[in-house]
């Protein structure tokens, strides 16, 4: 790629997005993966579907080795445009509402979970002696 350092903007890269001319964006660096499609362990779409968009969270979640790591400055094409990258927003998990509740009522329902049964075993037994006595 004639050693010339480019600068690309996140539109420019996306148009390389399909299996005659792919290139991706790891760590604010473009790389040709054209000739990698066929290659790669994980297959040439899991390539493909990284385009278009900042794959380094795909490329860090995989855990690539040193060896593959060392293999993308062979496939280096220039920089991104850090301003054509939207920003990343965070997912905060929304929290639960904590809804105020009366103990006495968890204390009344603990002790209809143990009377309940206890009446219903009682009931049985009386019917069990009532019908042996007739």
């Amino acid at each position: 790629m004639g050693g010339e350092r480019s600068v690309y903007t996140l539109a420019e890269v996306s148009e390389h997005n399909n299996s005659k001319d792919c290139w991706l964006l790891i760590d604010g660096k473009v790389y040709n993966v054209t000739k990698f499609l066929d290659d790669h362990p994980g297959g040439g779409d899991v390539l493909l579907s990284s385009t278009g968009k900042d794959a380094t969270d795909d490329f860090e979640d995989v855990g690539h080795s040193t060896g593959a790591r060392a293999m993308l400055v062979d496939f280096y094409v220039g920089d991104i445009d850090s301003t054509t990258i939207p920003e990343r927003t965070k997912n905060i998990p929304q929290t639960q509402p904590q809804i105020n509740q009366d103990n006495s009522s968890g204390f009344f329902v603990k002790l209809l979970q143990f009377l309940i049964p206890l009446i219903i075993f009682g009931f049985a037994v009386g019917i069990r002696f009532y019908n042996k006595s007739i």
